[in-house]
């Protein structure tokens, strides 16, 4: 049984870190919004990675998707802040946060309301994203301290919400799956 579950484990991380990679190199990473900002829900993978896996999934597929990150920064810039990305403090370190806080936060509230849990931890994940990479670049001088608050408090609440409905999705479908047999209904393909 323990095989199985490292097994399972390792696979949605693959699965989930291919998705981020994906997310990253294509436009769909991106959702444009106005004055040429963009929402990101780049971040999602790694929120439902610590939802259904726990934490070590989700810093796994957090730390494939700042490394994606830092070196799509480093080969194709897209603008003058993207040198700063370079930087796995700035790329990496704040990536690998966001599966710890989603998981804790899921962890805390799925006993009672397992859906408002996967919500929540969705917020609480895109959140810890903002807050952290937006604190980096501020650290390291790319963004003034204001642009930056300007930039969460249009941004993140939206990506929040964003990050919330998509996990809700995913993991009511994931758990949906897995209830009415007991288990995933991909591991009965293998019998």
């Amino acid at each position: 049984m323990a095989r199985k579950n490292a097994v399972r484990k390792t696979v949605v991380a693959g699965a989930l870190g291919a998705l981020s990679i994906a997310l990253i190199i294509t436009p769909f990473g991106m959702i444009p919004w106005f004055a040429g900002a963009s929402l990101t829900v780049m971040h999602v993978p790694v929120i439902i990675g610590a939802v259904l896996e726990g934490p070590v999934v989700g810093t796994v597929v957090g730390a494939i998707f700042g490394v994606s990150a830092l070196v799509k920064s480093a080969v194709s810039p897209q603008g003058p802040i993207d040198a700063f990305f370079v930087n796995p403090l700035i790329s990496v370190l704040p990536r690998l946060l966001i599966g710890l806080a989603a998981w804790a936060v899921y962890k805390a509230f799925r006993g009672k309301l397992p859906a408002a849990a996967a919500a929540t931890a969705g917020i609480a994940g895109s959140l810890t994203n903002s807050f952290f990479v937006l604190g980096a670049l501020v650290a390291f001088g790319a963004v003034p301290p204001a642009a930056a608050l300007a930039a969460f408090i249009a941004n993140g609440p939206l990506e929040a919400a964003l990050a919330a409905v998509l996990t809700l999705g995913v993991v009511a479908s994931w758990k949906g799956i897995e209830s009415r047999t007991g288990r995933a209904r991909l591991a009965e393909e293998e019998e």
